[in-house]
């Protein structure tokens, strides 16, 4: 396992979050890259609940993940898929096209498809019963189900996003989790066994499983 309290790379995380939120909270997107390439990574759990004030200082809006790879720190998921893919040539190709083509799925997948994911998880899960979420809601599906048709079709026959796995699926693939409650992936078959292909992969359970051992529920709130 790549969870290892020696390593140089430390990845911080929640030690505790609501059911809903657990195998969704982004640090699984670092350890999933760690996963695929047998990169050994440590732990640094903070709590969700009471963010100590020098996290900030690493992510200012007190979130996770963050990564100090020996000093070097960076923090958004986006930016430590990064740098974690360009360790090794599994994650981030060498040849110049194919980084290209790499690289664009990467930022696709964070700027064209995970904005309206987000948006509607705010309005499905945390505004549920406010007017404004029920009148938004029928025009963001629809716009999330055009979005999600033009990404079927690219995926085309491929396997994955540019024929062989790289980082840019670890990115696409936790956004699109984020729609398989809501019924939109099972609408596009392409989608939906892209997907199925992402998930099956070792390293994602396994790195689904580290996430999840580090839950605490002596670090949640008190009962009520």
């Amino acid at each position: 396992m790549p969870v290892n309290p020696n390593s140089q790379i430390e990845v911080t995380a929640f030690d505790w979050v609501p059911d809903f939120a657990r195998g969704y909270v982004r640090d699984l997107r670092p350890r999933w890259a760690c996963e695929e390439i047998g990169l050994d990574y440590a732990e640094h759990l903070i709590s969700a609940i009471n963010r100590p004030a020098d996290h900030f200082l690493f992510q200012p809006w007190g979130q996770v993940p963050v990564l100090n790879d020996g000093g070097i720190r960076l923090f958004e998921s986006g930016a430590i898929l990064l740098h974690l893919a360009e360790k090794d040539a599994r994650l981030m190709p060498r040849d110049a096209q194919a980084r290209a083509n790499t690289l664009a799925w990467l930022f696709a997948a964070y700027n064209s498809v995970e904005p309206m994911l987000f948006e509607l998880g705010n309005v499905d899960l945390f505004a549920a019963d406010e007017e404004w979420a029920k009148l938004r809601r029928p025009s963001l599906i629809e716009f999330i189900q055009g979005r999600l048709g033009r990404l079927n079709d690219a995926i085309g026959d491929k396997p994955y996003l540019t024929g062989e796995f790289s980082v840019a699926d670890i990115a696409m693939a936790t956004v699109l989790r984020e729609a398989v409650e809501a019924g939109l992936i099972a609408e596009q078959p392409r989608l939906q066994a892209y997907l199925d292909r992402c998930l099956a992969r070792p390293a994602f359970q396994r790195a689904m499983d580290a996430q999840l051992n580090a839950f605490s529920e002596d670090a949640g709130p008190p009962a009520a």
